[in-house]
């Protein structure tokens, strides 16, 4: 048996996306303690959990108080007493006070924050990294990291349905034989990529890493091949050809014209069907060094994901495909839908129901792409050691991961291009 859940807390705190996010502080008998938060991404799918807000003025409908109370009122007094380390139990007990397919009556972001809460302190309360409560001896594969490039469609103008900073692209920095090579080698080719665009485009040099908003101003490129012409001309400058790759996370859904039938301000600020936009992604990765896509098409067109996975040769990733869902990833594998799960706990509502989904994942030879942009923090990188998922969006400046590589020590395991879904 393991120590006792001795209380439940919730605050409503910042978060990096401009909005609140709930957090859950769990608090054991034996003094050790754990926390997590739960924010809202930047795109959200009509298939995950719903969050409670509160609605109203206050923070533009976004906060989430109401939240905050369902778990200091009715999820607390049912946890207390609880062995931390029963995970499953916790989580069941979540489940059913929610009685909701989607947690829409305490809140996806109600449940998720203690859930988490409660792996991370049941790794205090045993004294062991969180990374090897989830993986056991196992837990010794540090992942390929993408490192940021630029995001959003400002530059040309999205559609006028589109929400989020999509599509934002990363370099895939995997040849090499440590975490910390592919670290650093992420950093030079993103300082080479922003030398380039400043020097190309007029633009004052910048110390930032990430070209969120890159400066480009609207109307000065007509399609983002421009772009990847000059993502493929950094890796090259930097010595890094056959050995850094692309990726994109598309969020295409966010551009889709359901009325009209189109994507509409996708990589340019032209319409495409549904057809031209499967003939671009094949020109790219024929032309560029892309070896992930991930939601390439609308959410819920698995048969055309399917296509693209048989006829693409690279690592496909669902994330509002299947937002951590098993019975969304099972439909997906019944056809093979794509061959990656992105993993965000978030979006299903308990860490038990995510790590279900990685396992289903794995029996299928399906990859595991973790995405830490949910608030979960550096905690996230434990998940990406403890589940041996190989790889993860972003990842590339983690001091966490460093920390998780020198106390592996020469266990410590970099697959490199292995870790990845790509012939």
């Amino acid at each position: 048996m393991g120590s006792k859940i001795e209380s439940v807390t919730a605050r409503e705190v910042f978060s990096l996306h401009g909005h609140p996010g709930i957090e859950a502080i769990v608090r054991m008998d034996d003094g050790a303690s754990g926390r997590a938060m739960a924010t809202a991404g930047l795109s959200v799918c009509e298939h995950e959990v719903k969050f409670v807000y509160d609605g109203g003025k206050r923070w533009g409908g976004l906060g989430v108080l109401k939240a905050v109370e369902n778990v200091n009122t009715i999820i607390a007094p049912k946890l207390v007493g609880m062995d931390v380390t029963n995970q499953r139990a916790v989580d069941e007990v979540l489940i059913k006070l929610d009685g909701t397919p989607d947690k829409s009556r305490l809140g996806g972001n109600a449940t998720a924050s203690v859930s988490a809460a409660v792996l991370i302190a049941a790794a205090d309360s045993l004294g062991i990294p969180l990374y090897q409560h989830i993986g056991g001896v196992n837990a010794c594969i540090l992942p390929v990291p993408g490192m940021g490039a630029f995001s959003g469609s400002n530059r040309y103008g999205g559609g006028p349905g589109r929400t989020g900073d999509k599509p934002s692209h990363e370099f895939v920095c995997y040849g090499f034989k440590s975490y910390s090579e592919a670290s650093y080698a992420g950093w030079e080719v993103a300082r080479e990529f922003g030398r380039i665009i400043a020097q190309k485009f007029g633009l004052h040099p910048t110390s930032s890493l990430f070209f969120s908003n890159i400066g480009i101003r609207r109307g000065q490129i007509k399609h983002d091949r421009e772009l990847w012409d000059i993502m493929t001309e950094a890796i090259e400058n930097a010595g890094y050809k056959g050995r850094i790759g692309l990726q994109i996370d598309i969020a295409a859904g966010t551009y889709f014209d359901r009325k009209r039938g189109k994507f509409r301000g996708l990589f340019s600020s032209s319409e495409k069907s549904r057809e031209e936009l499967m003939e671009l992604y094949k020109e790219m990765v024929k032309t560029y060094p892309f070896m992930i896509l991930e939601d390439p098409l609308e959410e819920n067109d698995f048969e055309g994901h399917a296509i693209l996975t048989r006829e693409m040769g690279i690592e496909i990733v669902g994330d509002d495909l299947f937002t951590t869902n098993p019975r969304r990833l099972q439909q997906g594998i019944n056809v093979g839908a794509a061959n990656t799960m992105l993993l965000k706990p978030n979006q299903i509502g308990t860490i038990t129901e995510a790590f279900d989904a990685v396992q289903l994942a794995y029996r299928h030879g399906y990859g595991v792409m973790p995405c830490a942009s949910r608030g979960e923090g550096e905690a996230f990188d434990d998940y990406v050691v403890g589940l041996g998922t190989g790889h993860q969006r972003g990842g590339a400046l983690s001091n966490r991961l460093l920390e998780i590589e020198a106390e592996l020590g020469s266990n410590a395991k970099f697959l490199g291009k292995a870790a990845l879904k790509v012939k």
